[in-house]
């Protein structure tokens, strides 16, 4: 069994210490969420463990042909390679030989009787034959397609930053190496493309290290997960809802221990204070012992605190916002149109769609940042906005973090009346008193999103505006997030595409459909998924097959006699699709330099993939019928 081990890694940024000795194993086939507060290093873990970075102390043991992929949040490309050039481009020697199998297929086919290209091409098939490389190639075209992008010839250059991102998924999903680690994967994709990654990710018989704030998608794929926390690194079984279980326990035990050496902290202080009158051994033993107890006291009282967000909001009237009749374009793209959007007091309201619909637009428009170009926009007066954008607006990073709060408050009021300073508030959102002067330049880009986050909410708001704010929140942040926002008495309005996040804050949706079209819909993100998978499965099975009739999800007392005719074939139906899915992969290996007729292979074998998905859920679907007989 292969397995990568870390022995006693410890690792500093100037005076930060992010890991003290920290020690694990990952064995094959364990998928290992990493979670932790931002800062704590969760990121340089990652590079480290990569390889890309290098620990001050320890050691990481490795097989010599123990191979690692590395997914980074922001992947650097060459610009001028294609799609599918970048997707191969690696040091295995599957990736290179597809590389030059897919470089000369291109040249054939702009020049097909190029005889020195055909010879190529022969030579590369029985390489490609030798290594098993045919299915990596589909493979990789197949995950290109799933996860959205459809132009393997498109030049990565030409991508936008969220296309790029998948580009680089597939880059290290392709390789298939011993250890896959994953910063972040499912940023930038879309719920279709994360429920395909979650199901192949959970089929992976290798080993997986990943850092994600979607807490389904953890939920889904971990079977192992890590917490790092205070320098250390703690270690659960299962998956993140076991997590949550096992670090409650955890923490329960931890507060009975501190309580103890609390009530030990008291009577020591009490000798210490009167003084030791001559310094003898027992005396500077009992010193010793006090100055270690209190050591480790403050240990404990750091890794105990939690972020807290109790803060006063202001009052807000009858009426927050009111579109009549609006209308809003750039140049061709139609963002609204003859739109009308009543938003009452207490409204969770969530705004979906594909990316380039304009969901940030209407927040913009909500803050008053962009005009209507028709129609009436309302605000009552008694709105106090905080808008949560995807930018740190207007935070200057040579400031220190205290000057920056301090712009917006020297003090605060809680939920609960009482008054507290801004270093105070400082401390509730998890930034210690000697942190307090650092420059915002000095911070990861996770602490940045912190401390912006406690910018606007001490702004007193009454209603909140959103954009993305899972895409660089940890999951603690997140969850102390969402529990304040449930309290919360004004108005939350947010773009995201967290299922988790707006399952837990939105009662209403905002359904951008693209060209001006908005829907409405009342009920969780879940639930509208749901309902969209129920209306979208019809549509494609008649397109499949056009002589099959949907599956009919009402509720029936007996099948058709078509459908029992159906279920008595349908094993038959999958068996032949099967063999012929065989004899064609057989035909693509003997078809030599015949290059026409490999494209003819390759179409047909993709139409036979997609006949056997559907065929698969119509078996599913007969048998449940067949069952209810």
């Amino acid at each position: 069994m292969k397995m990568l081990t870390i022995e006693n890694v410890t690792k500093s940024y100037g005076e930060k210490q992010l890991f003290n000795g920290i020690s694990f194993t990952i064995a094959e086939k364990e998928r290992v969420g990493l979670i932790g507060v931002n800062g704590t290093g969760k990121s340089s873990l990652l590079k480290i463990v990569a390889g890309i970075d290098h620990p001050d102390e320890g050691k990481i043991i490795a097989a010599k042909d123990y191979t690692i992929a590395f997914l980074n949040q922001q992947p650097d490309f060459q610009t001028d390679r294609t799609v599918l050039e970048q997707v191969f481009h690696g040091e295995a020697p599957v990736l290179k030989l597809m590389r030059e199998y897919e470089k000369t297929l291109m040249e054939l086919n702009l020049t097909p009787n190029d005889t020195k290209s055909q010879e190529q091409l022969f030579s590369l098939q029985k390489q490609m034959d030798a290594l098993n490389a045919w299915d990596a190639s589909t493979n990789a075209k197949t995950i290109l397609t799933k996860l959205g992008i459809e132009n393997f010839s498109q030049k990565v250059g030409e991508l936008s930053g969220g296309q790029k991102k998948r580009v680089a998924l597939a880059q290290v999903l392709i390789a298939e190496p011993d250890l896959l680690i994953l910063d972040e994967p499912t940023n930038h994709l879309d719920f279709s493309a994360v429920k395909w990654l979650e199901e192949y990710l959970s089929r992976y018989n290798r080993a997986i290290l990943l850092v994600t704030h979607d807490r389904y998608f953890l939920d889904k794929v971990a079977n192992r997960m890590f917490e790092l926390d205070g320098g250390n690194l703690y270690s659960y079984k299962g998956n993140y809802a076991a997590f949550l279980e096992s670090k409650a326990i955890r923490e329960e035990n931890e507060a009975a221990v501190f309580e103890k050496r609390k009530n030990l902290f008291r009577h020591e202080l009490e000798w210490i204070r009167r003084g030791a009158q001559a310094r003898t051994t027992k005396q500077k033993a009992r010193i010793q012992r006090f100055e270690d107890l209190s050591d480790k006291l403050s240990a404990g009282k750091t890794s105990q605190e939690k972020l807290d967000i109790s803060l006063n909001g202001s009052r807000l009237g009858k009426q927050v916002f009111e579109l009549k009749d609006a209308s809003k374009r750039f140049e061709e793209r139609i963002i609204l149109e003859h739109f009308d959007l009543l938003v009452k007091p207490g409204d969770r309201m969530g705004i979906i769609g594909k990316n380039g619909a304009g969901k940030s637009t209407i927040l913009n428009i909500l803050a008053k940042r962009i005009p209507l170009d028709a129609g009436d926009f309302i605000m009552g007066q008694t709105v106090k906005i905080a808008y949560y954008t995807q930018e740190n607006d207007d935070m200057d990073e040579n400031k220190r973090m205290i000057e920056y709060i301090k712009e917006t408050a020297q003090v605060v009021e809680t939920s609960d009346g009482k008054t507290i300073s801004a270093s105070q508030m400082l401390e509730r959102f998890l930034f210690p008193p000697f942190t307090h002067g650092t420059p915002i330049r000095k911070l990861s880009g996770g602490e940045k999103r912190r401390l912006y986050l406690l910018k606007i909410l001490m702004s007193a708001p009454n209603v909140l505006l959103l954009d993305e704010p899972t895409n660089d929140l940890d999951t603690l942040t997140l969850t102390v997030l969402e529990d304040y926002l449930e309290d919360f008495p004004g108005v939350v309005i947010t773009v995201s595409h967290d299922r988790y996040f707006l399952d837990k804050i939105a009662e209403q949706l905002l359904v951008l459909e693209g060209d001006g079209v908005i829907e409405s819909y009342y009920g969780t993100y879940t639930e509208y998924l749901e309902d969209q998978m129920a209306k979208e499965a019809p549509k494609q099975e008649i397109k499949m097959v056009a002589p099959v009739k949907s599956f009919e999800k009402e509720k029936k007392k007996r099948m058709s006699y078509k459908e029992k005719k159906e279920w008595e074939e349908i094993d038959d139906v999958i068996a032949a699709t099967e063999a012929r899915m065989e004899e064609v992969a057989n035909e693509m290996a003997a078809a030599g330099s015949d290059f026409s007729k490999l494209q003819e292979l390759m179409k047909e074998e993709t139409v036979l993939n997609e006949k056997l998905e559907y065929l698969i859920e119509r078996w599913s679907y007969l048998a449940e019928q067949a069952e209810m007989e």
